[in-house]
């Protein structure tokens, strides 16, 4: 699967994925040409419940009841929107024996109620590793939404394992052979406090593919894949730049191996449900396996995924091909706080449209559109910020020759 220089990064082990690059034919003709089919699953057992007080019981309410419509439904619904027949995707073989490290933004502590603190790395960490993969965790100590690519360079960081995972989580992940091991990355030293601050989360990445994989289970080719997510909340359009998801995803392919990220909207501006992350991350699994049979995970991009909000009983509309939107996702705020001082201000988010610091969509085909919508999108990143097409063409011109055509 590691795409390290072309073929010749394959695993000797029998773990590479291939990597054909995404062509125009295939990437731009229908979402199901790059995969192949979504999720079909069985309810798992019900009766053991995640998390305690105001949680809810995701093990019985974050899937598909055999009474109302379900991961097939997600299939019809590709098989409506592309014109293709959607097939049953394996059930627990796609990824068998396939390394990976998985990361994310919000923290590997999940301690919160609401979940946003790192829940959906739990579920994502389940999904995996019931599709066979042997998965690895290396995450921010605490919560790190927003922190892009944003690296820590001097210093020193230290992992911490943690023995007691999340409530309903502790059987996930037992016959993997690396153990299946959950590890925070902090930076301090010696130990990992509760008032440790947390590594960023291109630094988890950077840590785990330049030796700490090999220090902590004895990787020494390091993974297959780099997994990000899934994130309580949508990386679309403007937060894309943002985002610590993608900003992890985006240093996995940097060195060398492929990536995916995952995140999972929340209704309105609500965070993410129990039953999004659940159904969320079933999905994710199928399609990150699919994409593995089918030699699309490469590192020269990521594969972003965001889902939309799932309400209980219900399902997305599809699952759609976007581009990265070009308008605001996310509007920052800052607020004077004259009693905290004449020059303090308090940070905060608006909502777009809105303000004048919104930029207006103007793709059609913008991922957070159809996200809104209640699609299911895929859109491929590159960390190449090299602009092409006519406007650099015009401006390679003028720098050459010193004349505009303007």
């Amino acid at each position: 699967m590691g795409r390290r220089g072309g073929q010749e990064g394959a695993r000797e082990h029998g773990h590479a994925c291939g990597g054909a690059p995404l062509t125009a034919a295939r990437a731009g003709a229908a979402p199901a040409l790059l995969f192949h089919a979504v999720v079909q699953r069985n309810r798992r057992d019900g009766a053991a419940g995640r998390g305690s007080g105001a949680r809810p019981d995701a093990r019985s309410t974050g899937r598909w009841a055999a009474d109302r419509p379900g991961p097939a439904a997600w299939a019809a619904s590709v098989a409506a929107l592309t014109g293709t027949a959607a097939t049953a995707s394996p059930t627990g073989s796609d990824l068998d024996g396939v390394r990976i490290l998985l990361t994310n933004d919000d923290s590997m502590q999940a301690a919160t109620a609401s979940g946003k603190d790192g829940y959906g790395l739990y579920e994502a960490r389940r999904a995996l590793c019931e599709a066979g993969a042997d998965v690895v965790v290396v995450a921010p100590w605490d919560y790190q939404s927003g922190a892009s690519g944003a690296v820590t360079n001097s210093g020193q960081v230290t992992v911490e394992a943690r023995e007691e995972l999340p409530a309903g989580f502790g059987g996930d992940c037992g016959d993997a052979p690396s153990g299946g091991p959950v590890y925070g990355l902090c930076l301090d030293a010696g130990a990992c406090t509760p008032d440790s601050p947390g590594a960023r989360p291109a630094d988890t990445v950077k840590f785990a593919l330049h030796g700490g994989l090999d220090h902590l289970v004895g990787w020494e080719d390091g993974p297959d894949l780099v997994v990000s997510g899934m994130n309580g909340g949508p990386n679309v359009s403007s937060s894309v730049n943002d985002s610590g998801t993608v900003g992890a995803a985006i240093a996995a392919i940097g060195s060398g191996v492929p990536a995916v990220a995952l995140s999972a909207a929340g209704e309105g501006h609500a965070p993410a449900s129990f039953e999004t992350y659940r159904a969320g991350t079933d999905y994710a699994a199928a399609l990150i396996g699919d994409l593995h049979q089918s030699g699309y995970l490469s590192s020269d991009y990521v594969v972003n995924v965001n889902v939309p909000h799932i309400a209980d009983g219900g399902e997305p509309k599809g699952v759609v091909w976007t581009r990265v939107g070009v308008g605001t996702a996310a509007l920052h705020q800052y607020t004077p706080d004259t009693a905290a001082g004449e020059n303090t201000f308090t940070i905060g988010f608006g909502s777009c449209p809105g303000s004048e610091h919104c930029q207006q969509e103007t793709r059609e085909d913008a991922d957070i559109d159809r996200l809104d919508g209640g699609y299911v999108t895929i859109s491929a990143l590159t960390g190449d910020r090299t602009l092409v097409g006519n406007e650099a063409n015009e401006l390679r011109g003028y720098v050459r020759s010193g004349r505009s055509e303007r």
